[in-house]
């Protein structure tokens, strides 16, 4: 059960917490559907990263939309997630030869994609998991 209870603004129960504020939630979910939608970087790419990093930032609402898919094992989402990885680990304290392979995968357009949606994506997983919201 969520810390705070639900409001009925919203589709969802992530946005019924946020709709405490309208107009949080509703420009957070501009932000969000514009990042999670085809752009330089395709939406099914984005979902393996969402994926990735939900099964360590302890939101249980966002780990029971699923794990990564092993059976993705195209070039450039292994080194997204990947990156992923890393950032979670280092907590954005990138090596310069991590930063490396980005580069010789992804442009810099993409690059600023990835990581714009890496912390976006952090943000509400970690406002899930501080909320207890659940899947």
């Amino acid at each position: 059960m969520p810390r705070i209870k639900q409001t009925t603004h919203g589709d969802t129960p992530f946005q019924q917490l946020l709709g405490h504020n309208v107009q949080i939630m509703t420009s957070w979910n501009a932000l969000g559907d514009t990042l999670e939608r085809d752009g330089r970087l395709t939406s099914s790419l984005k979902e393996q990263v969402r994926r990735t990093l939900a099964q360590k930032n302890g939101c249980a609402y966002c780990k029971a939309k699923g794990k990564p898919d092993k059976a993705i094992i195209d070039e450039r989402t292994v080194v997204a997630t990947g990156f992923a990885d890393v950032f979670l680990t280092q907590k954005g304290d990138i090596p310069d030869s991590v930063f490396k392979v980005l580069k010789d995968t992804f442009s810099d357009e993409e690059i600023s994609e990835l990581i714009a949606f890496i912390t976006f994506t952090t943000a509400q997983q970690y406002f899930g998991a501080i909320m207890q919201l659940e899947g």
